[in-house]
């Protein structure tokens, strides 16, 4: 994977450690050449070449304003790069999960994650919903109206819908593990690693240090100002 920031503008640096999957030897699920990001006048990165293959977890971190979501975005095909090319694997469905959980309060949670489920195109049987729902811990509040919720059990009910994604989808995560507490970290750390093993990848911010041991998750990280 390679990166190279603006004079002047910062750098970019990927740092890798080894990954054990049994497919390391596959073709990337998702890969970018010379990829250019601008918000406004202000050009985030430039020249971002990088190559995601089943069953790894990147984690891009940097300071505020380095272009993490905007990077996220990009290859979620919700905006377009300034320059470079975004290949993504054909037939392999992409899961995004933005900072923002996009739940409304006067839905019950079953009934906001059969919408959010919905609009991915997911499975919403009754028994896929309850699994999931489970999953996070949220079953005894599924018919709990959202604005009576937490922080963090919006943010359960958000990543939820991962349960219900294609098997070997790639997850880009803005943001997951905002407002969870111990135990819902260690329901999504789970759920990550399931995802991975069976060649699922991961790409996803955060800006607190990750705890998921397997796999070791790659590093990309977006430089400092200069």
């Amino acid at each position: 994977m390679r990166s190279r920031g603006l004079p002047g503008r910062g750098t970019m640096t990927m740092s890798t450690h080894p990954v054990t999957t049994h497919r390391e030897n596959a073709a990337p699920v998702l890969a970018t050449e010379a990829l250019a990001c601008r918000r406004g006048a202000r050009v985030l990165f430039t020249d971002l070449s990088l190559a995601v293959h089943p069953g790894q977890v990147v984690w891009v971190r940097g300071a505020n304003g380095q272009g993490k979501t905007s990077l996220l975005r990009l290859l979620a095909g919700l905006s377009r790069p300034e320059a470079g090319r975004i290949a993504h694997e054909s037939g392999r469905e992409r899961v995004y999960v933005g900072h923002a959980n996009a739940l409304k309060d006067d839905l019950t949670v079953a009934e906001s994650l059969r919408f959010l489920s919905r609009l991915h195109g997911f499975d919403t049987g009754a028994d896929a919903l309850d699994a999931a729902l489970h999953r996070f811990g949220l079953h005894s509040r599924r018919r709990a109206p959202v604005r009576t919720l937490s922080q963090g059990q919006r943010r359960r009910v958000a990543l939820a819908r991962l349960c219900l994604a294609p098997a070997e989808a790639l997850w880009l995560l803005d943001e997951p593990f905002d407002a969870l507490d111990a135990e819902g970290v260690q329901a999504l750390n789970s759920l990550l690693a399931e995802h991975a093993a069976r060649g699922g990848s991961v790409l996803l911010t955060s800006h607190v240090p990750l705890t998921l041991s397997s796999p070791v998750p790659i590093t990309l990280q977006l430089g400092e100002v200069a």
